[in-house]
C-alpha cells in the first residue's frame, strides 16, 4: 500500500482542490457521459472488496491544465504517478451522488503516466451514513483532451485479496462507522500506483453503465453531481508518547519522531500509544521483516474500568491508564516479513490511545515508522477572544477541537461511533462554523441533504446521509430553526427562499396532530428532546430523551417548539416566500401561544409544568417558554433566575443547555454565563480534550460530540455580545455581557468582513471600541441605552 508522504499531503492541501461547478464542461451537466461505470469481473455487486484499477498514457508533453471527474461506490482513493491527489466521493445519496473534480495537470508528465484508483466497498459491515449501490468507479475526462482518461474496458483492474473486514469494538454499544481491516501482507499487491508497475494480469474492467448526471432521461441509480466541498485536510500528526510497553525496549524519542523500534523473534510485546488529545487520523505503518508476525491496533476514546452492556461502561479520567482496559475498534495486519512493508488505513479511525499487540514468529519485526494523517473539513479559525483568563482559551480550544473532529464530508454526531450527521446536533455545530470560521459550505451542504430526506409525510429524516431511515419528529422542527440561523447569519437568501417548500411541508404534517387548540396531540415517530441529566431529582415521564406526555398526549415542551418553530416559518415566509403562509403561521403561533398559557402554567410554582397534570417540572420546558416568547419581561426574568437555581427542575445535559443559556440570557441574566459553565469544566478536570456526550462522563458512551460545543459561540455571541440584527447579518447587535471581567477582546467572521471589540474599564469609566464591516452598521446595547455603530471603527466612553 502506498502511504501518505509529507508531499503527497502538501500537495493535496494546496494544489488539488474541487472546482465550482461553472468551471465543469456544461455538457457534463447535462447529458450522458462517455466515461463507464466500471468494476472488476467475476466479483461481487454488493459484497465486501478492495480493489485496485489503473490505466496508463503517453502524453506529448506535460499539460498546464488536464481537468478530470471521478467517483465511486463505496468509497476511492485516486493516484497520478504514485501520488495521492483525490480522496471520495463526498457522501451523499444515490439522487444526489457526488463526484470530485481535479485538476491532475500538476502530477502529469511527457512521456509515460499512470492513474489508478482504490476502490473498496464495506458491504453489509459499511457505515450507516454510507448509501450504496453497488461497487463501481468512474473517471470522466472534462473535454475531449483528457477523454483518453475516461474509464472503459481499457482500464484494467483487480481485487485485492488480502483484505477482510474485522467488526466490533468489543463491546455492546450502537456502533455504526463501519469496519476495521484484516491484512495479510503476504497476499497484498505492492507499488501498484507506480508507472513501472506490470498490470498484465490484471483483467480488462466491466462495464455497469455510462454516467448519468441528475436530471437527465437516464438518470437512474447514481445521478451524478457536483460535489459541493472541498477536498478534506490532510496533515502528517506524529504520536506524542508511549505510555506502557512490554516485550521490547523502547528508543528515546518514540513514537513521537521517526525512530526504528525492534521487537525481537518469538516475542509477545505490546505498547500503549497515546497521542495526548482525540484525533481523526488515519495510521500508517513502515514496517521491515517480521514473517508472519501478527499486528493489532485497537483504538481508543478513552481506558475503561469494565466492558460491558453500554449503559454498564465506566471510564476514569482519560489520562489514566494503569489498571484500565483499552478496547475498541479494531485493524490487524499480518507481517511477511519483506523490506519496506507499508499499511496505511483505508479510513480514518478516531483515537487517542491505541494499544498495539505484536506477536512475533522466527523473524523479528523492525517497526520503521508509525504516525498518523489527520483529516477533517478544512475549516479555519478565524476567531479570537481574550478575557485575561486562560480557563476561556482552554474551553475555546476543545471546543474547536471537538468541532471539528465532528466535522469532516457532513457534520458528525460524533466520529467514533456513528459519523452521523443529526438534524439536533447540526444546528448547534453550523452556528460554531459561523461564529468560529466564517465558512458556510458544511453547512449548506447539510441544508441541501436534511431537505433531500424528507418523506412523503413531509417531515425530514432525523438524519441524512443514512441508509436505514430514522425520524426523529422534534429535529424536522429543528430543522426549520437551523434553516431561520442560515437566514440570519449567512448573506444567501435564495438559498433559504428554495427551502420554504420544505419548511411548508414540515409544518403540515405537524398541523395534523394539532388539536382545536393549536396543542399536540400523540405526535408519531421518536420525540427525542434530550437525554436529562441522570442527577435530576424528579424524571418522570422522561422515557429515551422524549419528554413527559399526559393521558391524552399532550407535552408543553413539543407544543412549546412547534411554536417557536411557527414564528420562524413566519419570518421567513414575510421577507422570501408567500404572505398567506406568513399569515396562517402567526396566527397559528398565536393559538398556539395562548394555549400553553392556558394548559401549563403554575402561577403558584412560578413554572411552566411538563404536562396539563402539572406533575414534573423541567429546565426544557421552562427554557422554551422564554424562548418562544410565552414568558416575557419581567416574568422571563424570573423564570430566568429559576432555571439558573431551582434545583428541582429536571436539568438539561450539555446539549440543551446551548438553549438553557439562550433563554437566561434572555432572561437578563447574561451577566452570569462564565458561572454556568460547571459542565464543560467538569470535561476538563476528568481529562477529556473534547466534549462529551452527555454530563455523566463516567458512563459516558461517546467522548466528542460537537453538541456540546455551545461556547464557541456563546463567549461571541454573549460575552462579547455580537450578534444578527437583522437577515444576512446586514445590521450588527453589540450587547456585551462582561459579568466581573474588566477587560474583554476579540474578533469574528462577518459576511462582510470581521467584528471585533474591545472593552476596558477605567475606574468608572469604559473604554469602547467595535470595528464593524465597511458599510454594515449596527447598535451597541449598553446597560439599556442604545448606541448607533457605523460601518468602521466605533470609539465610546461611557
Amino acid at each position: 500500500m502506498r502511504i501518505f508522504t509529507r508531499l503527497t499531503i502538501l500537495l493535496l492541501c494546496f494544489i488539488v482542490s474541487n472546482l465550482s461547478a461553472q468551471n465543469i464542461n456544461p455538457n457534463l451537466l447535462s447529458k450522458q457521459w462517455k466515461a463507464q461505470w466500471v468494476t472488476v469481473p467475476n466479483e461481487p455487486n454488493n459484497g465486501y472488496g478492495v480493489y485496485h484499477f489503473r490505466k496508463s498514457v503517453d502524453l506529448p508533453t506535460k499539460p498546464a491544465r488536464f481537468v478530470i471527474h471521478v467517483s465511486a461506490d463505496n468509497r476511492y482513493k485516486l493516484y497520478v504517478n504514485d501520488k495521492l491527489v483525490s480522496m471520495g466521493p463526498a457522501r451523499g445519496d444515490t439522487y444526489y451522488w457526488n463526484y470530485e473534480t481535479i485538476d491532475i495537470a500538476p502530477y502529469l508528465e511527457g512521456g509515460k503516466n499512470t492513474v489508478a484508483a482504490l476502490v473498496w466497498n464495506d458491504g453489509d459491515t459499511r457505515p450507516e451514513a454510507q448509501i450504496s449501490e453497488r461497487t463501481a468507479f468512474i473517471l470522466q475526462g472534462d473535454t475531449e483532451k483528457e477523454e483518453i482518461l475516461n474509464t472503459n474496458k481499457t482500464w484494467k483492474g483487480i481485487r485485492n485479496k488480502a483484505y477482510a473486514p474485522l467488526t466490533g469494538v468489543g463491546y455492546s454499544t450502537y456502533y455504526v462507522a463501519g469496519p476495521g481491516e484484516m491484512l495479510d501482507m503476504h497476499e497484498t499487491i505492492k507499488d501498484w500506483t507506480a508507472n513501472s508497475f506490470n498490470d498484465g494480469q490484471w483483467l480488462q474492467a466491466q462495464k455497469i453503465d455510462n454516467g448519468n448526471p441528475k436530471g437527465i432521461a437516464n438518470a437512474f441509480g447514481w445521478m451524478l453531481v457536483p460535489s459541493p466541498i472541498p477536498q478534506m485536510e490532510l496533515k502528517t500528526q506524529r504520536l506524542a508518547s508511549l505510555r506502557k510497553s512490554k516485550g521490547f525496549t523502547a528508543p528515546a524519542g518514540f513514537p513521537a519522531s521517526k525512530t526504528a523500534v525492534t521487537i525481537p523473534a518469538n516475542t509477545t510485546a505490546s505498547m500503549l500509544l497515546d497521542q495526548s488529545f482525540l484525533t481523526n487520523a488515519y495510521l500508517t505503518l513502515n514496517m521491515s521483516g517480521g514473517h508472519k508476525a501478527g499486528i493489532s491496533f485497537t483504538y481508543c476514546e478513552s481506558p475503561m474500568v469494565n466492558v460491558g452492556n453500554t449503559y454498564q461502561m465506566v471510564k476514569p479520567n482519560r489520562n489514566d491508564v494503569d489498571g484500565y482496559k483499552f478496547v475498541g475498534r479494531k485493524d490487524s495486519i499480518t507481517a511477511d516479513g519483506s523490506a519496506n512493508q507499508s499499511f496505511t488505513t483505508l479510513a480514518f479511525r478516531t483515537f487517542r490511545y491505541i494499544l498495539v499487540n505484536i506477536t512475533t514468529k522466527d523473524q523479528p519485526l523492525i517497526i520503521d515508522d508509525i504516525y498518523g494523517t489527520y483529516t477533517g473539513f478544512p475549516f479555519k479559525l478565524n476567531a479570537k477572544i481574550q478575557t485575561g483568563n486562560p480557563e476561556t482559551q482552554q474551553i475555546m480550544d476543545i471546543g474547536w477541537r471537538t468541532a471539528r473532529l465532528c466535522a469532516v464530508e457532513t457534520y458528525f454526531d460524533c466520529p467514533y461511533y456513528e459519523q452521523l450527521q443529526y438534524v439536533g446536533d447540526g444546528r448547534i455545530q453550523a452556528m460554531v462554523s459561523y461564529y468560529n470560521t466564517g465558512d458556510d459550505r458544511l453547512a449548506r451542504n447539510a441544508l441541501n441533504l436534511i431537505d433531500h430526506s424528507r418523506i412523503a409525510e413531509g417531515i425530514t429524516l432525523s438524519r441524512h446521509p443514512s441508509y436505514s431511515p430514522q425520524i426523529i419528529s422534534t429535529f424536522s422542527l429543528w430543522y426549520i430553526s437551523m434553516l431561520h440561523d442560515y437566514w440570519m447569519y449567512r448573506n444567501d437568501p435564495k438559498f433559504v427562499k428554495d427551502k420554504l417548500d420544505g419548511v411548508r411541508q414540515v409544518l403540515a404534517f405537524f398541523s395534523k396532530y394539532q388539536q382545536a387548540d393549536g396543542s399536540l396531540k400523540d405526535l408519531p415517530y421518536w420525540k427525542f428532546v434530550d437525554w436529562i441529566n441522570k442527577n435530576s431529582s424528579d424524571k418522570k415521564g422522561w422515557d429515551f430523551g422524549q419528554s413527559p406526555k399526559d393521558g391524552n398526549g399532550n407535552s408543553a415542551i413539543l407544543d412549546m417548539q412547534l411554536l417557536w418553530t411557527y414564528q420562524q416559518a413566519a419570518e421567513m415566509e414575510a421577507q422570501l416566500g408567500l404572505p398567506v403562509y406568513a399569515q396562517q403561521y402567526r396566527a397559528k403561533a398565536a393559538q398556539l401561544k395562548q394555549t400553553i398559557q392556558n394548559k401549563y402554567w403554575v402561577a403558584g410554582k412560578g413554572l411552566y409544568a411538563d404536562t396539563k397534570d402539572k406533575d414534573t417540572y423541567s429546565q426544557h420546558a421552562n427554557t422554551l417558554a422564554i424562548l418562544s416568547g410565552v414568558s416575557t419581561g419581567a416574568n422571563a426574568n424570573a423564570l430566568g433566575k429559576k432555571l439558573e437555581s431551582d434545583a428541582s427542575l429536571v436539568e438539561s445535559t450539555i446539549y440543551f443547555k446551548y438553549y438553557v443559556h439562550q433563554a437566561m440570557v434572555k432572561g437578563g441574566l447574561g451577566d452570569d454565563y462564565m458561572s454556568w459553565l460547571d459542565i464543560w469544566r467538569n470535561n476538563i478536570k476528568m481529562g477529556l480534550t473534547t466534549w462529551a456526550e452527555i454530563s455523566d462522563l463516567e458512563h459516558n458512551r461517546s467522548d466528542c460530540h460537537a453538541w456540546g460545543a455551545s461556547p464557541n459561540i456563546e463567549f461571541f455571541r454573549t460575552v462579547l455580545g455580537i450578534d444578527s440584527y437583522a437577515p444576512g447579518f446586514s445590521k450588527i447587535k453589540i450587547e456585551p455581557h462582561l459579568g466581573k471581567m474588566e477587560n474583554a477582546s476579540g474578533e469574528m467572521p462577518h459576511p462582510n468582513g470581521t467584528v471585533a471589540v474591545n472593552y476596558a474599564k477605567t475606574g468608572a469609566k469604559w473604554n469602547i471600541s467595535i470595528n464593524l464591516p465597511v458599510k454594515t452598521d449596527g447598535v451597541l446595547v449598553w446597560k439599556g441605552k442604545s448606541y448607533y455603530l457605523k460601518g468602521g471603527r466605533n470609539t465610546l466612553i461611557i
